[in-house]
């Protein structure tokens, strides 16, 4: 039984900051990347940031780069997102995801569909 657990999330100011978390656990074979998407009401799922444990690197979604940070530690199978400057378009549900396939274009972390395993999701609401 595979469980992705996320935390952090919560109300906060238009141009503030908040970090949430993400730890996998279970039997998990090999984990190749973690990633995180959001989705906000009557939208679909957007990707957001991604990062790789083989080589880590990591990639972020237009909407977010500059502001958004991705982080992890490989060892604890747990993953980090810090969001800086936060605007109220950036309320939405915010998950995290691991995948178990290893995918070498660039971009390809971007899909949900390479993704195995979901958290349960941390709402994240910013007031203007």
């Amino acid at each position: 039984q595979v469980q992705l657990v996320e935390s952090g999330g919560g109300l906060v100011q238009a141009g503030g900051s908040l970090r949430l978390s993400c730890a996998a656990s279970g039997r998990i074979f090999r984990t190749y990347a973690m990633g995180w998407f959001r989705q906000a009401p009557g939208k679909e799922r957007e990707f957001l940031a991604a990062i790789t444990w083989s080589g880590g690197s990591t990639y972020y979604a237009d909407s977010v780069k500059g502001r958004f940070t991705i982080s992890g530690d490989n060892a604890k199978n747990t993953v980090y997102l810090q969001m800086n400057s936060l605007k109220p378009e950036d309320t939405a549900v915010y998950y995290c995801a691991v995948s178990i396939v290893q995918c070498v274009g660039y971009g390809c972390y971007e899909t949900s569909d390479l993704y195995n395993y979901w958290g349960q999701g941390t709402q994240v609401t910013v007031s203007s």
